[in-house]
């Protein structure tokens, strides 16, 4: 990979611009260009995989609202009028919302259907139901290691009928209410930190919801004894969402298949390090968005090396984050394909030994 990187970077240093001067985005592209192995980036035809899921520590009440609303905001995606919808239609990204375990039946407008293909018709989501919910952590395991194995397995294929499908990036989203609270505590075990140092608000908890959430958190790492626990999948399997597993793989699909993924918020982030943790090499293939809301985005997106190009203080989910980015590595690419100092015969601008 290193050698394509070298390539794109001496392509940058030939356009006709002070060096350096895109910034984080000649260092983005130079890896896209490392992952596909080329120097011609094609990041034209891309795709958004937004997963969706229901988790049972919702009734731990660490939430403003029921399960009903994973469904209703997952219908509003395949419909196309979902949030991250309305962002990638100004941007030619296509998301696919996909159905990992989400609990309330669909409205009957919404289509379940089996393939990539018919999953870009509007009205369809994309079928991988594992399970209808997971566990509530508080209680018991959250996810059953084989049906957790199965959800990482589907997130790969997704990559790869992706890939078939003629995409060459893909953006990654989720939906499912009460995932703040499965990925903070994920968090707190893998960053091997206090529930307190990683817990938001999620979608807007008061000061009494915050402590109730965290406690709730807390209580769930001692019933599984995970304070110092390093085995990665089994925190996963006590603590996560098929949703989250389904992300898992998708990262674990970029390396394996040769595609860029973007990492959105939270959520995706912590299914981000899982993955590294995992399949050490996966984050040569991630790339990071935005510096999320959520308290543990940093801490994770170091560990990563990843640096995050947008500080908006989202934390809206479904994708938005990783959808912002799109524009802004089109814009990045028109620059990177643009004049050189050849063509506008100026002499070139050089590096001394002493830089890096």
């Amino acid at each position: 990979m290193n050698e394509y990187y070298r390539l794109a970077k001496e392509k940058w240093d030939a356009v006709a611009k002070p060096l350096d001067g895109m910034g984080e985005f000649e260092h983005i592209l130079c890896k896209i260009a490392a992952i596909q192995e080329t120097t011609d980036i094609q990041i034209e035809k891309r795709a958004i995989l937004t997963l969706c899921g229901d988790h049972g520590v919702v009734a731990e009440s660490v939430t403003q609202t029921g399960q009903s609303v994973t469904a209703s905001v997952a219908a509003h995606m395949a419909r196309g009028t979902g949030n991250v919808c309305r962002m990638a239609k100004t941007a030619n990204i296509q998301v696919i919302p996909v159905d990992m375990a989400i609990k309330e039946p669909l409205p009957e407008d919404i289509q379940s259907v089996d393939t990539i293909r018919e999953a870009l018709r509007p009205g369809t989501i994309l079928n991988a139901h594992v399970a209808p919910e997971t566990g509530d952590f508080v209680k018991e395991v959250a996810m059953h290691p084989v049906k957790m194995a199965i959800a990482m397995a589907t997130g790969s294929k997704l990559v790869e009928a992706c890939l078939e499908e003629g995409y060459t990036i893909l953006g990654t989203g989720e939906m499912g209410i009460g995932n703040t609270t499965s990925s903070s505590a994920l968090a707190a075990c893998l960053l091997h930190v206090k529930p307190e140092e990683v817990t938001g608000r999620g979608a807007g908890l008061s000061d009494a919801g915050l402590q109730r959430k965290i406690e709730v958190i807390r209580q769930g790492i001692a019933f599984h004894k995970l304070e110092e626990e390093q085995d990665t999948e089994r925190i996963l399997s006590c603590l996560g969402g098929y949703e989250i597993a389904g992300l898992v793989g998708v990262f674990l699909g970029g390396k394996k298949y040769g595609v860029p993924i973007v990492i959105d918020g939270l959520i995706t982030a912590v299914a981000a390090l899982i993955a590294e943790r995992l399949k050490p090499g996966c984050k040569d293939y991630m790339l990071a968005s935005h510096l999320g809301r959520e308290k543990a985005m940093t801490m994770i997106l170091e560990e990563l090396q990843l640096k995050p190009v947008i500080h908006g203080d989202l934390a809206l989910g479904e994708g938005t984050g990783a959808a912002m980015l799109f524009p802004l590595l089109d814009m990045a690419k028109a620059v990177y394909d643009g004049s050189t100092f050849a063509d506008i015969q100026v002499g070139q601008y050089r590096r001394f030994e002493h830089e890096a």
